[in-house]
């Protein structure tokens, strides 16, 4: 190489060191599809739309995750609004203890990759949103990785970064029912 090209590499060398150096961090709060799956049209009356709740449509293709993002001290994630008790949105049981669970009661499920196959279950994760904070126990998954069946009352999977609470949750955070439904929050273990 002539003094002239290892002038120009020690050039890029530098400034491509400043770009990272200067650059925002990269949100480590990613997680990339798994796969998909496509949807099902619920048979009539099989789809309960309580709280919003949305159902599968025929051939719509719906993203699957079996990870999600990092936890820290301050997870972001989005807050969504579901009735654990019998009857409710929630579908059956909750997967931790089998019980339903009344919705003046603080509950979430979490998504999979942060359900962990079950570690989490019967601890208490601390919500933070609105300028609140709720302690709040995991009871059961927000799958995932499969759904517009039965099993998971003809809904789409979850996606990756949900903390689906119980109406308790909402309350305790203020939010004003209005608005109940999709919040930004963080969240981590307690």
């Amino acid at each position: 190489m002539t003094s002239l090209n290892l002038g120009i590499f020690a050039y890029i060398l530098v400034v491509l060191a400043l770009v990272v150096a200067c650059s925002p961090q990269v949100d480590a709060q990613t997680c990339n599809p798994s796969g998909s799956i496509k949807g099902r049209k619920p048979p009539p009356g099989q789809c309960n739309t309580e709280n919003d709740s949305e159902c599968c449509v025929q051939g719509k293709s719906y993203k699957t995750y079996t990870c999600s993002p990092p936890v820290s001290s301050s997870t972001k994630a989005t807050l969504t609004l579901n009735s654990f008790r019998e009857g409710g949105d929630g579908g059956g049981p909750s997967q931790c203890d089998n019980h339903y669970h009344p919705d003046d009661t603080p509950v979430v499920a979490l998504s999979t990759g942060w359900y962990k196959g079950g570690n989490r279950c019967l601890k208490f994760i601390t919500i933070n949103g609105n300028g609140r904070s709720v302690k709040a126990k995991v009871v059961d998954q927000c799958d995932s990785t499969r759904g517009c069946d039965k099993e998971h009352d003809y809904q789409p999977p979850c996606p990756h970064n949900i903390v689906d609470g119980s109406k308790a949750v909402w309350k305790a955070l203020g939010v004003s029912k209005d608005n109940w439904g999709d919040l930004a929050i963080t969240w981590s273990d307690s």
